[in-house]
């Protein structure tokens, strides 16, 4: 069967233009309960699923975050804003990061701005971080063209048959290597993090410095 990477890589960066993240005014200003937070965060965030059924957010994800100290107890079975702020960042972090990791970078956080009254407060970092996610999207668009252009003179001795599939693992092959080393330096700076950061308590009252190193549901 043919692969036309043309096709895929055009629809691809068309999807990238598109890109939109949840904006704090969309959230809602009034708490909400566990039911209304999955189905608010499942429709926001339904363009990143990979398959029609895949879940954005279960009970039992946000369960396992608090029993991991990612996020801070509801107020009366309610979640406010700033947890959702907290649920979105948890959301992308999860793709790539141990529940550990995401502990380390989310913990300082919660602790200093989570229902806090500082100049610098949850929405103001969720706000200034992902407007640099927008700005970051044309440099990866263009990024993602060169390595496109670079496979494509691949194996320019290979039969005709198998030149296609060779070039599109070559192209894959770059793109995860990209992939690899920037996650080798977001662990290196977490490892940095973590070596200034408390361990954070669990509901337990115990410190979770055992936490396994496993990613999220």
């Amino acid at each position: 069967m043919t692969i036309d990477i043309n096709d895929i890589l055009n629809s691809i960066l068309a999807s990238f233009s598109r890109i939109d993240y949840v904006k704090p005014a969309d959230i809602p200003n009034i708490d909400l309960y566990m039911d209304q937070v999955t189905t608010f965060m499942n429709s926001q965030l339904a363009a990143s699923k990979r398959y029609p059924d895949d879940k954005i957010l279960t009970k039992t994800m946000i369960n396992n975050y608090a029993k991991n100290a990612l996020l801070p107890p509801p107020d009366k079975k309610k979640y406010s804003k700033e947890h959702l702020l907290l649920l979105i960042f948890i959301y992308y972090f999860k793709n790539i990061l141990s529940i550990s990791d995401i502990q380390t970078l989310i913990t300082p956080i919660t602790e200093k701005y989570f229902s806090k009254n500082n100049t610098i407060n949850l929405e103001k970092i969720y706000t200034e971080v992902f407007q640099l996610e927008e700005v970051e999207v044309e440099r990866l668009k263009n990024d993602i063209i060169e390595k496109y252009q670079l496979s494509t003179q691949t194996f320019s001795d290979a039969k005709e048959k198998d030149k296609e599939f060779l070039q599109t693992f070559s192209f894959i092959c770059m793109l995860s290597f990209d992939v690899y080393m920037k996650k080798q330096l977001i662990e290196k700076l977490i490892d940095k993090l973590a070596d200034n950061t408390p361990a954070p308590v669990t509901d337990s009252g115990k410190k979770s410095d055992k936490i396994k190193k496993e990613r999220p549901e």
